[in-house]
């Protein structure tokens, strides 16, 4: 699970958000033949896209002229994360449980200020788009080396949410920033904007993708993980890698039926439903289920492996 915070994709974030607005709308004109994707948060779907663009633009009261206005949330879950959701809920349910996943996110970003009066969602003013697709840009190896052209849509599991909140909460009273690093040792500055833990707050969203889909992750693939490796000491660093090797030994049978599901989701469709049967057996069968089902005419069956011998050129 991906989940970052910025000023803005498109442009900056000081002046109006309606450039954005219209640039996370280009899905819907590239792609006119399917159903559009509408603007959503949390409480109800809006259509025309300058609305967002106004009601953002809206709420800056005594805001600068270089104050920051709005920020963008980009929720990027991994291919493991949407195969997933689509094995479970299907292609139109997946995307749906995604809108509701950003719904909780936005909880969690409220939270992390660690404000009264900014408790859930509905004290911020945010607006999300769902995004079927990403693009390749001039700073991709694959443009740069003349394989693919900058705005190619790049292949595999891409879906994706972005979020532009306001830097003002919905009174239009409040001032949140998401980039104040103060986390509370400065008192008075987290008084006038909030302290805001971004760590935690990305270790949020993993967990809840976790308990909310109930995703069993591999320790390797979580946060805690990747940022102990990118930014804790050497002791830390060592810690983790050993507390990954033990997990993995003692890997739990569902994690193991999760993983073949991920498998065959990411399967074009002609083999994923050929395949999908086997998930009615347990995982350890999988294998067995594929060697019995081969037909006759295949040849002789496999020997039985005896212990301590290898079968030469199957390496089981």
């Amino acid at each position: 699970m991906y989940i970052n915070i910025t000023d803005s994709e498109s442009g900056n974030n000081k002046g109006s958000s309606k450039q954005l607005v219209h640039y996370l709308g280009k899905e819907n004109r590239l792609f006119d033949n399917r159903k559009p994707e509408q603007w959503f948060n949390g409480t109800s779907k809006i259509n025309p896209s300058h609305e967002v663009g106004s009601k953002l633009d809206n709420n800056v009261a005594k805001l600068g002229h270089d104050d920051a206005k709005f920020f963008l949330i980009n929720i990027s879950p991994s291919q493991k994360e949407i195969a997933w959701l689509k094995s479970q809920y299907g292609e139109d349910g997946a995307k749906e449980m995604l809108k509701s996943f950003a719904v909780g996110i936005m909880d969690k970003y409220a939270k992390n200020f660690d404000r009264p009066g900014i408790e859930s969602n509905k004290d911020l003013l945010w607006f999300g788009k769902l995004e079927n697709h990403r693009y390749y840009s001039h700073k991709d190896p694959e443009v740069k080396q003349g394989l693919q052209k900058r705005g190619d849509v790049k292949p595999g599991e891409q879906m994706h949410i972005q979020v532009i909140v306001s830097r003002k909460d919905i009174t239009n009273k409040i001032k949140l920033s998401p980039m104040n690093k103060s986390r509370g040792k400065n008192a008075e500055h987290s008084k006038k904007v909030g302290q805001f833990d971004r760590s935690a707050f990305k270790a949020s969203g993993e967990q809840l993708f976790d308990s909310q889909f109930k995703f069993e992750r591999d320790l390797k693939d979580t946060f805690r993980y990747v940022n102990a490796q990118k930014n804790g000491s050497l002791e830390r660093r060592m810690a983790v890698r050993r507390e990954h090797r033990q997990s993995t030994k003692q890997s739990p049978p569902r994690l193991a039926e999760q993983k073949i599901k991920i498998a065959i989701n990411l399967l074009d469709k002609e083999h994923r439903n050929d395949a999908t049967y086997l998930l009615q057996g347990s995982p350890d069968s999988l294998l067995k289920s594929l060697l019995d089902t081969r037909d006759k005419d295949d040849g002789a069956p496999l020997n039985t492996r005896k212990k301590g011998k290898r079968c030469k050129g199957l390496n089981l």
